[in-house]
């Protein structure tokens, strides 16, 4: 009699094990579906009305005119904001990449147990911050001390942008990277302290080669963040859309407009939904789109190409 009721009660667990997995199943295959139809939903908005736009401004004169002045002179050539948005992503990358990964290299190798429990977070709390609070340090606070050095800069300056939107990704950085290093076997450290390495050595020539693929993936991924954010640059680099180049004398010292930017500038102006001027967003939106899609399809090439496999 025990025997039955005992087989009773473990079917009746058996059966509700299973029926709660199988809620726990369809409750994260819709989260899956809801994440891919929010992204479909997202590339078939700015399509539609990209392809409007497209439909009066022909595609070849968009991303290859060099003169952007849709409300006044009814000119839609993107290459200003795209040239805008690159030099803000070299200045960001010059200074988030090589202090991202000094960080994650003295995180994972050097830093005690006690250290590292909480220099990781304070970090992280750097992504956390609101970009409007990077945006205003960068004009109340950098500008002003970069005009003792650069007398001609003026108020709204990629310079300035660039250099904050770099502060802004160094978690991005340093956290991915320090992941990747930190997973790297202590096997490898172990043979290398026995042939006599020392301990940078051990980080620079073996730590970080095994970590690569992780640390080239943090880069992409950061950089992909400074393409697409808007606040800071909408404060700090202002709204003039000049096509320059990186290396022409005082590009980095003058006011620029990014993509980001001038999607915001538009949105907040008095134009009417359904104008060219207003359907240029969307067309801005699916370049951005574009490229930051391509970034991060990068970003896993490389981290297939050159992940490590570890026993």
């Amino acid at each position: 009699m025990s025997t039955d009721t005992s087989d009773i009660t473990g079917g009746r667990a058996s059966t509700t094990r299973s029926a709660r997995e199988q809620f726990y199943r369809g409750l994260f295959v819709a989260c899956g579906v809801l994440s891919i139809a929010t992204t479909l939903a997202i590339i078939l908005t700015l399509t539609g009305d990209a392809l409007s736009f497209f439909s009066d401004v022909s595609i070849l004169d968009f991303l290859f005119g060099t003169n952007w002045s849709p409300q006044i002179a009814g000119e839609y050539g993107v290459l200003p904001l795209v040239a805008g948005t690159i030099m803000v992503t070299i200045g960001a990358g010059i200074v988030a990449l090589p202090l991202g990964v000094l960080t994650a290299i003295y995180v994972s190798e050097y830093a005690s147990e006690s250290v590292r429990s909480w220099l990781k977070p304070t970090l992280e709390i750097l992504a956390g911050v609101p970009t409007v609070v990077y945006g205003l340090f960068a004009l109340v606070y950098v500008t002003p001390a970069l005009s003792s050095l650069f007398p001609a800069i003026e108020t709204f300056n990629v310079l300035s942008a660039s250099l904050v939107v770099g502060i802004m990704i160094i978690p991005y950085v340093a956290s991915l990277s320090e992941d990747a290093m930190s997973a790297v076997p202590d096997s490898l450290r172990e043979a290398s302290y026995g042939l006599g390495a020392t301990k940078f050595e051990v980080s620079t020539t073996v730590v970080v080669p095994a970590a690569i693929s992780g640390i080239a993936s943090s880069f992409i991924l950061a950089l992909s963040r400074a393409i697409g954010e808007t606040m800071i640059v909408t404060i700090a680099a202002g709204s003039s859309a000049q096509l320059a180049l990186p290396f022409e004398p005082g590009a980095w010292l003058q006011s620029m407009e990014t993509m980001t930017a001038a999607m915001v500038n538009i949105g907040k102006s008095d134009v009417d939904p359904g104008s060219l001027t207003y359907l240029s967003l969307f067309a801005i939106g699916l370049t951005l789109f574009a490229i930051t899609f391509a970034m991060n399809v990068v970003s896993n090439v490389i981290a297939a190409r050159y992940r490590e496999e570890y026993e």
